[in-house]
């Protein structure tokens, strides 16, 4: 499930990690690309926008985040083309999404996607204020993230399927996060004081209602494809621990009230905590079965563009030469510069961007192939559709 060796995406993630790439011409274009009255040049734009955020170097979602405006898709609607109308949708909640992500950014500093996570993890940790107006911003995100609301019929469509599957991914690390900071919450609630326990239980409520659209959201995935071992398990907590939370704020606003004894709160929070930690460790064995993934899809990639350079070579070398005058020549060709011929195809340099006319992936108005027997990001090869004005 990670980013794919070969992919149209590869060479635009790496000029993310490259210090002399400028990030923010780079991300200013494809803002550019969003003006276009084409879904399928707008569609684009997001899509390749979505995948430097998840894979792409961090600078490139800072730069997001710094800017004045972000998508500007509210009421964008293309009128002229086939499937304009319900393409137009989708790119209306999915700029939404993006928006919100990046905006999770500028607020925390952080991308809760890739945050630490574990026992001694950023949101287990977390001290009570910051959790309390933390979460709501996870909430916030989540919540668009699930209005991409496509159905399994919809996803039949090539290029609503390569968004969904870039959300699916992000569903899974955004709701692990959410998730512990939740069980965080749960082990602090007795002990917080009266707004403060207000304030968590309304946020615990919200959680169990996204738990329930999460679900149905991974119900699709597994419809158009998803193999069901990539799929999380949802537990949730114990009806019992919001009737015991209830009445401990029932009893601090000095409402008459049963409130449980000791040992049954104790027990109920316990199998609480218990049941969200084993849906806790089922999202981090699918995130590391994807980390896995990528870093092998990743050294299969470098080690197919060391056999190509290798071939390169030897093709340039005359078949007289000895082996001391090769080792020479090719010396004196790599002297001056860094040679990156398999990444990028030619030097870049501070105010250079990635050749954004190249074909990303097919996105033609009436492309609607088959769903994917894996939860692959679809790619073929057609053309942006326009050259691409860049800033100098």
């Amino acid at each position: 499930m990670g980013e794919r060796r070969g992919s149209p995406w590869t060479d635009l993630i790496h000029c993310t990690n490259e210090m002399n790439v400028n990030i923010p011409q780079l991300a200013d274009t494809l803002f550019e690309r969003t003006a276009n009255s084409s879904w399928v040049v707008v569609f684009k734009a997001l899509i390749t926008t979505h995948h430097l955020m998840m894979y792409g170097n961090e600078r490139f979602t800072q730069y997001l985040a710094s800017r004045n405006t972000l998508f500007n898709l509210n009421n964008f609607l293309d009128k002229g083309a086939l499937q304009g109308y319900d393409m137009s949708t989708f790119i209306r909640r999915y700029s939404r999404y993006l928006n919100e992500k990046a905006m999770s950014y500028r607020l925390v500093a952080v991308d809760f996607t890739k945050m630490k996570r574990g026992v001694d993890g950023v949101m287990r940790t977390m001290n009570t204020e910051k959790l309390i107006k933390t979460l709501p911003i996870i909430q916030n995100q989540l919540d668009a993230l699930l209005d991409f609301q496509a159905n399994p019929n919809e996803l039949t469509n090539g290029v609503i399927n390569s968004a969904f599957m870039l959300l699916f991914k992000d569903s899974i690390r955004l709701f692990a996060a959410y998730n512990e900071g939740v069980i965080n919450l749960l082990e602090k609630y007795f002990d917080m004081k009266k707004n403060q326990c207000k304030d968590a239980l309304d946020i615990y409520k919200k959680f169990l209602y996204r738990m329930t659209k999460l679900s149905e959201f991974l119900k699709v995935a597994e419809q158009v494809g998803i193999d069901q071992g990539d799929i999380p398990d949802l537990s949730q907590a114990p009806s019992s621990l919001l009737e015991a939370l209830e009445q401990h704020l029932a009893s601090l606003e000095g409402k008459k009230t049963k409130e449980f004894n000791a040992d049954a709160r104790a027990s109920t929070l316990s199998s609480a905590v218990s049941s969200l930690s084993s849906t806790g460790m089922s999202f981090s064995r699918m995130d590391e079965k994807e980390k896995q993934q990528a870093l092998e899809e990743e050294q299969a990639r470098l080690q197919a563009l060391k056999d190509q350079r290798l071939k390169e070579i030897s093709m340039q070398t005359p078949p007289s030469a000895s082996p001391s005058s090769q080792s020479v020549g090719s010396g004196s060709n790599n002297n001056h510069i860094i040679q990156t011929p398999e990444l990028f195809g030619s030097v870049l340099n501070a105010n250079s961007v990635p050749n954004l006319n190249t074909d990303l992936f097919d996105l033609q108005p009436a492309f609607i192939p088959a769903v994917q027997s894996t939860p692959s990001i679809s790619n073929a090869n057609s053309a942006w559709g326009g050259k691409l004005s860049t800033h100098t």
